[in-house]
């Protein structure tokens, strides 16, 4: 065992204790197993002190212990490695000889973050267990007596055992003490580790490259980006690149160019409130938008004339519409949870996925399906799908919808971003996918630095970003062709906000980021400014082989147009056809430029009791709603077209790959949508094999090299399980309640050690 290696240890310790395998504060029964091998007798010899950690430019080393035990999870904590235990000012970091020695190769391999290495941002809690006890650990509340145990809870739901019976005393104490004090200390925004990091390395910049041949990231951070993408959507409507924000001038929570119909001495006059912004545009000559509401005020006179404000922009933007043409303010906070809550539900939600050791898991199992009910997280995403359906369907009808929200910058982000997806099949390929979160969440302002707790201001927290990778996530399954990324990709994007270097998810609003980029004084380089990488510049974390299980198998790229040259714009594919069910046709289309006021009811539940919503009421929505969507059920799908989410209870998933890679109870050796990706890896790459073969014989040439701009399948010297490319299957010490055959313990690219039916899965 691995345990049995001979190790430095604290000759205080009693001789006859046993290694500390116990079960991390769970009920389970203590083993029986007892090591009869003193500290005493163990060599002094220790080769994981010699080892040391890979660090990145600007990490330093704040303290390390060594003789430290990282319990296996894999092996129901019975078995582990002894090593040392190193803290950063950037990471947590294991480091042991013995485990070196026993990995096998993996296929994802991170350039930033080792295996058993932890971002100091990552850990979301941390505990000590004293006498079989789990007792939290928080700053300043560190006791003298030391846990034999130290638990480190992480945000991408790894759970970390680190034995501390043999460390030395003052180096596990003031161990301890400094990963209280990194990880759940409140700190400032220069202090994180992306300014030391970006500063050491000469404020370089790669640049959003990524795999060759791929279409670059639009940023949209100058005027031509913008006008690119208006261009490219083509609505009817007429919007204007605004620059009067440049150098932030009139406000902080604008990006200094957007697109709006309005006026510069308008946008100065309300600094960006009540200014409709725009977000995309219809082919039908609608779009979508979306508004920060006015502050809420007690002065009458301040409350009308932000009113009148309102109506005239409303007004202005239906009489512009050539044709018959309304407008809809959707006002989210009436329908869609409040950031407490969503924060509330996903703190009950991910319970569920970390369990200290098996008998929890199993334990756990058994009510598993009422907590997750309780946890009201799936209810949430249904309710945002739903609420994106909704506004679809208005689009799909000619009107326009004004996303409102206090400070435009949550939830309007989410449904934006949401239904540009479902309509415009751009937004499912890898570019264009991101070039939406960098227009919708970066350039919208999205308080990434709150909501993600970089400073740990827990009261700000709220995953709005994670809810709206789970809502796409849910389309990804449901629709998996129409999609160029896979699951993996997104996966590694939530993992990706966790690493405190990607100025993506490190600043709450672009002014921010370029005011906090600027280089001090006394640096004497005031003519440069620090350049913090994007999280798109893939390269930086991953080579191009890890980089290749970003790209969907199954996607179904749109052709190319060969001879037709399109010089108007076309309705297309993705812009359905309306129902032919009589209940549309007759309902009455309204005046142009004709806008009904509703009741002063509805207006108060605002929040400055000043925004009206301009809608033609029909009481039949919800059938106009349920005929809309059998309508589009009722033909073939169009992958490049419109895709309705189903939002009904059995049709939402739990995020598999994200929530229980790291659980080896759940794994499927040999099974899971690995199994398939990699089976059609598998087919693609014979059919271009055989496609180069007809293409030389048709052309009597000489064989050339073979095309290597193909999906290839996974490596041969792994071991294919659910989890890949994140869990290996490095040993089956778990006896599982149900009997499985080894023949499902199978190497990538494989596909022959596949049990062919339940006898062979040993089921039967």
């Amino acid at each position: 065992q691995h345990l049995s290696k001979q190790q430095q240890s604290n000759p205080e310790k009693k001789p006859h204790k046993m290694l500390s395998l116990g079960s991390g504060g769970g009920k389970t029964a203590k083993p029986s197993f007892v090591s009869y091998v003193s500290p005493e007798e163990i060599k002094k010899e220790n080769v994981n002190d010699e080892l040391k950690p890979h660090l990145l430019p600007g990490e330093l080393v704040i303290c390390e212990a060594n003789t430290v035990v990282k319990y296996s999870r894999e092996d129901s904590l019975q078995r582990g490695f002894y090593g040392k235990l190193v803290c950063t000012n950037f990471k947590i970091s294991f480091l042991s000889a013995e485990q070196l020695l026993d990995e096998v190769e993996q296929s994802y391999r991170n350039k930033l973050m080792g295996e058993n290495d932890i971002s100091l941002h990552c850990v979301d809690q941390i505990f000590g267990v004293y006498d079989d006890k789990k007792k939290p650990l928080l700053p300043g509340a560190v006791k003298n007596k030391i846990p034999e145990k130290l638990l480190l809870y992480c945000k991408d739901f790894r759970v970390f055992h680190f034995g501390l019976r043999y460390t030395k005393e003052e180096d596990a104490k003031r161990l301890i003490r400094v990963i209280v004090h990194h990880c759940l200390n409140p700190t400032s925004l220069k202090c994180l580790f992306a300014f030391s990091y970006v500063g050491t390395a000469g404020g370089l910049k790669v640049g959003p490259l990524g795999i060759e041949g791929e279409p670059p990231t639009i940023m949209f951070e100058t005027k031509s980006d913008w006008r690119d993408e208006l261009d490219r959507t083509g609505g009817l409507l007429t919007y204007r690149i605004i620059s009067s924000n440049e150098n932030y001038k009139i406000s902080t929570r604008l990006p200094q160019f957007f697109a709006a119909s309005v006026a510069d001495d308008d946008i100065k006059k309300y600094k960006g409130k009540g200014i409709p912004l725009w977000c995309w545009s219809h082919p039908s000559g609608c779009a979508l938008l979306k508004m920060a509401a006015f502050p809420e005020t007690v002065d009458d006179n301040t409350s009308q004339m932000d009113k009148g404000w309102i109506d005239r922009q409303f007004q202005v933007l239906g009489e512009t519409h050539p044709l018959n043409h309304t407008i809809k303010t959707e006002i989210l906070s009436a329908t869609l949870p409040t950031l407490q809550e969503i924060q509330a539900s996903y703190s009950r939600f991910k319970q569920l996925f970390l369990p200290d050791n098996a008998a929890e898991f199993w334990e756990s199992d058994v009510k598993w399906l009422s907590v997750l009910e309780n946890a009201n997280w799936l209810e949430i995403i249904r309710q945002c799908l739903k609420k994106a359906l909704d506004i679809v369907e208005c689009l799909e009808h000619s009107t326009s919808v004004v996303l409102v929200e206090e400070n435009c910058s949550d939830l309007c982000c989410l449904i934006a971003s949401l239904v540009q997806v479902i309509i415009d099949p751009h937004f499912r390929t890898i570019s264009g996918f991101q070039s939406l979160i960098q227009k919708e969440w970066v350039m919208g302002c999205h308080c990434f630095l709150d909501r993600c707790n970089l400073l740990r201001n827990n009261d700000k927290e709220a995953p709005v970003f994670l809810l709206f990778l789970e809502c796409v996530w849910q389309l990804l399954q449901q629709y998996p062709p129409a999609f160029e990324f896979t699951e993996t990709y997104m996966t590694i994007l939530s993992d990706s906000m966790y690493i405190p270097i990607f100025s993506t998810f490190l600043f709450n609003s672009p002014w921010q980021r370029d005011n906090n980029q600027m280089l001090d004084e006394d640096r004497r380089m005031r003519s440069r400014s620090l350049k913090l990488p994007s999280v798109w510049e893939w390269s930086v974390q991953f080579e191009n082989s890890v980089q290749a299980l970003f790209y969907n198998p199954l996607y179904i790229g749109k052709p190319k147009p060969d001879r037709f040259r399109r010089t108007q714009r076309i309705k297309p594919q993705r812009q359905m056809s309306l129902p032919s069910s009589p209940s549309y046709h007759s309902r009455p289309s309204p005046k142009k430029g004709f806008f009904r006021e509703e009741t002063d009811h509805l207006i108060k539940t605002f929040l400055g009791k000043k925004i009206s919503r301009w809608t033609p009421t029909a009481e039949d929505h919800s059938v106009n709603n349920r005929l809309f969507y059998e309508n589009w059920c009722s033909k073939p799908i169009d992958h490049h077209g419109l895709l309705l989410p189903l939002h009904d209870g059995p049709a939402l998933k739990i995020w598999g790959q994200r929530y229980l890679r790291w659980i080896p109870e759940v794994q499927i050796p040999g099974g899971g949508l690995t199994t398939t990706l990699n089976k059609a890896c598998e087919i693609i790459d014979e059919i271009k094999t055989l496609q180069t073969k007809v293409s030389q014989c048709l052309l009597k040439r000489q064989p050339s090299s073979p095309n290597t701009d193909v999906f290839t399948p996974f490596h041969q010297s792994s071991r294919l399980s659910s989890t890949f490319p994140f869990g290996t299957l490095r040993r089956q010490s778990i006896k599982p309640r149900i009997p499985v055959s080894t023949n499902l313990s199978m190497s990538f690219g494989s596909m022959e050690n596949l049990p062919d039916d339940e006898e062979d899965l040993g089921l039967l």
